[in-house]
C-alpha cells in the first residue's frame, strides 16, 4: 500500500510545547478530528480524542499543553499525556494512551501521511 501526503501546516505554526493546529482525519469510522504539536523539536500528532472518554483535548482550538508545556492536557479531566508518546501519565486513564497519526515535517511544512488503498 503506497502512501500520499496531505498538508496540515506550516512548521513555523508550531512552537515547542506552543498552540497545536487542529485538523481532520479519514478513519474506518468517518472523519475524525486529530492536531498536531511540537515537542522536544519534533512534531507529533494524535486523534483529538481522551483515551478516557471520547472528548476532545483542547480546552480552547489549539490549546493542548498545560501551563508548563510538558504535558497534553485533557479538558475535560485533567488527564495529563506525555507529548512524545501520547501515553497517560497522569489521570483517570494512566497507563491508555492517545491514538497517534503519521506525520512529516519536511521543507518548513508539516504532512500527514495518509495510506492509500490501490484498489481505490
Amino acid at each position: 500500500m503506497a502512501a500520499a501526503e496531505r498538508l496540515i501546516c506550516a512548521s513555523d505554526a508550531l512552537i515547542d510545547g506552543g498552540e497545536g493546529v487542529r485538523f481532520e482525519v479519514s478513519t474506518a469510522a468517518g472523519p475524525a478530528p486529530a492536531f498536531v504539536v511540537r515537542y522536544a523539536g519534533k512534531v507529533r500528532a494524535y486523534l483529538n480524542r481522551c483515551a478516557h472518554v471520547p472528548v476532545e483535548l483542547d480546552w480552547l482550538p489549539g490549546k493542548f499543553f498545560d501551563l508548563t508545556g510538558h504535558y497534553l492536557i485533557c479538558s475535560v479531566h485533567g488527564a495529563h499525556y506525555l507529548p512524545e508518546s501520547g501515553r497517560c501519565a497522569m489521570g483517570p486513564c494512566k497507563g491508555a494512551a492517545l491514538r497517534p497519526v503519521t506525520v512529516v515535517e519536511r521543507d518548513g511544512v508539516v504532512y500527514q501521511v495518509e495510506p492509500i488503498d490501490p484498489s481505490n
